[in-house]
């Protein structure tokens, strides 16, 4: 008798087949096998951590190997718009939620023009989607833009040693016969390094409207901070990075919004600087995420990494002038340092209800304000949407 096993989510089913009585199906029955196992090695992944935690997964996306930053995001929906999130370029995203890509790619929903993160990281993809919107499957555009990832590992597992032992690098790789001595130390010497000047636009582009006009510095923008300003009847105009602050207040804005953006923000020296001559200026000023980190470093205040970050769709954060709390949408891993804030600088605005970071700038004596949080969150929450209104206000129009 020959034991023949086959491996599915519910568990192992085994089966004996006796070669003699089934002839030609044992022999069907044995090469189908053979093939099974075969695929199952082909597609097998691997995720390993730099404190030598190994996952073996099923590989998705491309075959390919790669190195970063290992975070999670906590979001039940959404998962188009966290792939295509300028701010996760350098890391490898791990879905907390348990099933992704049921409902597919809306190309009309992106936030930018391609996913951003290194790898992506799941418990379980949706190999077919649902939903009249559809227009690819997660599988193919992970493959369409050479992003690796791996599903079928435990993502809870994973998520609760980040937590406990703090965001890690990790590679993911489909090579079974990795040396784990020799991946570590290069795990341990990845950085993301400047990875603002990978995400930012190359080029001015403008957004025509009637109403105020606004400079928008595309740190990594996301889509839907220039449409949120383009919907209340601004005119955008959204410049790269490298943009100097006299060539931005040259052109008279009556705004300028400082965007969110991926990395440390202490790697944008030259961006810093930039800032500084915009914080000079008398011309109001909304800063989101990164921007909000760089506007306190320009203006002396200090920055820190934090244990594992903030990002999903689901904190709470507290207007420390109305005593209200919003839930917000957050995806950053640094924070502004607020032990040493100059109050004749800025003063604290929003904090983090969950675990008391700072979430937002008043600038002292300025028409500036800045927020951690992302206030244009899509697909939500849209309670701090009210802020975009507040800028336009700050500007001299109507909210």
């Amino acid at each position: 008798m020959v034991k023949i096993s086959k491996i599915t989510q519910g568990g192992v089913i085994s089966r004996e087949i006796s070669p003699f009585l089934c002839g030609k199906r044992y022999k069907q029955a044995v090469n189908s096998l053979h093939k099974k196992k075969e695929r199952k090695r082909n597609d097998e992944s691997f995720l390993i951590l730099e404190d030598g935690h190994v996952f073996t997964g099923t590989s998705i996306g491309a075959k390919k190997e790669v190195i970063s930053e290992i975070v999670f995001n906590t979001s039940m929906t959404g998962y188009l718009e966290v792939l295509t999130d300028p701010s996760y370029a350098g890391q490898a995203v791990c879905m907390t939620y348990p099933l992704i890509g049921n409902y597919g790619i809306c190309y009309e929903d992106t936030e930018s023009l391609r996913p951003w993160p290194d790898g992506y990281i799941v418990r379980e993809l949706s190999r077919t989607p649902s939903n009249f919107r559809c227009e690819d499957t997660i599988q193919n555009f992970l493959k369409r833009f050479d992003i690796p990832g791996i599903a079928g590992i435990d993502t809870r597992a994973l998520t609760r040693i980040l937590r406990e032992k703090g965001t890690m690098n990790g590679m993911i790789t489909t090579d079974e016969n990795y040396d784990l001595d020799a991946i570590i130390p290069r795990l341990k010497a990845y950085t993301t390094g400047k990875v603002v000047e990978k995400v930012t636009c190359s080029e001015k582009t403008v957004l025509k409207g009637s109403g105020k006009k606004v400079a928008l510095l595309d740190l990594g923008a996301k889509n839907n901070i220039a449409k949120s300003l383009n919907q209340r009847g601004c005119e955008v105009t959204i410049y790269p990075a490298s943009t100097t602050a006299e060539e931005i207040l040259a052109a008279n804005p009556d705004g300028i919004m400082l965007s969110n953006g991926p990395g440390d923000p202490k790697e944008c020296t030259e961006v810093i600087k930039e800032i500084r001559k915009l914080y000079e200026s008398d011309t109001p000023i909304f800063a989101i995420c990164l921007g909000h980190q760089l506007m306190a470093l320009a203006t002396g205040a200090d920055t820190h990494k934090m244990k594992y970050g903030h990002r999903g769709g689901n904190h709470p954060v507290k207007d420390l002038e109305t005593g209200r709390v919003y839930i917000s949408s957050q995806n950053h891993g640094y924070v502004v340092d607020t032990d040493n804030l100059d109050p004749k600088v800025a003063v604290p605005a929003f904090i983090n209800v969950n675990d008391g970071t700072n979430e937002g700038l008043k600038y002292t004596g300025k028409n500036i304000f800045t927020v951690q949080f992302h206030p244009e969150a899509c697909p939500g929450p849209q309670d701090s949407g009210y802020l975009f209104d507040r800028f336009i206000k700050m500007m001299g129009g109507e909210e």
